[in-house]
């Protein structure tokens, strides 16, 4: 039997709705001229991003609950949905979650999906908005859980409720929370590192309602010097279809350029900006001193990457 689980993001707009208008109005009230802040065009583009992705999870929901169906008749394991244990699958969907993010940012053809909540040089709850349209690479990360026992509608009900917390964390108004809750929770602090483009924040702080699998798992920085956000090249678009499909278009181009089907397959499966070592030095010598690629974006002694807030490409410029 299908669990009877609420539609949490449903039940949640009127409060997405009400903090970002008092977001909104805190910045007239009380401006800081060292925030990211609002720009009209950069939150239209984040509203129009979530509506977008709103419909194109419609269309990937329908092979992937078929998948995750046929996964869960295949077990015999059944997990009962009590109180206590989906206390269990939200901790168990959240360390998954942790996986699916880290890998959403070292794999490229998987970052080309998560690049569209990265690419706001902005930083307010209207960033939360900013979802792909491609999300169909993210389902294989929770096959385990289905594979366990649990049923597709409660782990539907577990990622809604990690989606609604991470909405409040998009925020530069709220500053560190006493440490008890810095140490375990993923905050605005933690979130605003991880959408930060500086080389000592790159690749940090991956975790959706815990930030404890960061700490564990040795990808958390703490927040020090104030962010700056977006790409470590900015796409400089609002245009909604460009900014849900540039980086495909780099992969698309970059994979024409390649010499090798080896180069082509690192383009592809490689971390973002990875190119090969011949490349890589010419790229350098032209470019001058070599600065260090942050942990987690790949590379070995025979490639060479850069930070995974940018792309092997040029930037796209401004529609």
């Amino acid at each position: 039997m299908e669990p009877n689980l609420p539609d949490v993001v449903l039940w949640s707009i009127p409060a997405f709705v009400l903090l970002t208008v008092i977001e909104m109005v805190s910045y007239r009230l009380h401006p800081d001229e060292d925030a990211a802040g609002y720009g009209t065009k950069d939150a239209a583009t984040s509203i129009t991003m979530g509506l977008g992705s709103l419909g194109f999870d419609l269309l990937w929901k329908i092979p992937i609950l078929a998948i995750y169906m046929g996964v869960y008749e295949l077990t015999p394991l059944r997990v009962p949905v009590l109180w206590w244990t989906v206390l269990l699958m939200l901790l168990a969907q959240d360390f998954f979650y942790y996986w699916s993010h880290r890998g959403h940012h070292v794999i490229r053809i998987l970052w080309a999906c998560h690049v569209v909540h990265h690419s706001s040089e902005k930083f307010n709850l209207t960033t939360a908005l900013r979802q792909p349209w491609t999300s169909a690479t993210v389902w294989p990360f929770y096959l385990p859980l289905i594979a366990c026992g649990v049923h597709p509608a409660a782990l539907a009900f577990c990622q809604s409720a990690n989606l609604v917390y991470q909405f409040w964390v998009h925020t530069e108004r709220v500053g560190k929370l006493p440490r008890p809750f810095e140490y375990v929770l993923n905050t605005p602090s933690h979130h605003r590192v991880h959408h930060a483009s500086q080389g000592g924040y790159l690749d940090r702080n991956y975790g959706g309602i815990l930030i404890i699998w960061d700490r564990m798992f040795g990808s958390f920085a703490a927040e020090t010097e104030r962010p700056v956000y977006g790409l470590t090249k900015n796409i400089a678009t609002y245009n909604p279809l460009r900014v849900a499909t540039h980086e495909y278009a780099a992969i698309a181009r970059d994979i024409r350029a390649a010499d090798t089907w080896s180069e082509r397959a690192g383009r592809v499966f490689r971390g973002p900006g990875w190119q090969p070592a011949a490349k890589a030095a010419t790229a350098a010598a032209a470019a001058g001193p070599v600065t260090t690629a942050a942990p987690g974006t790949g590379g070995a002694a025979a490639t060479a990457s850069v930070p995974a807030r940018g792309t092997a490409s040029a930037p796209e410029r401004a529609l």
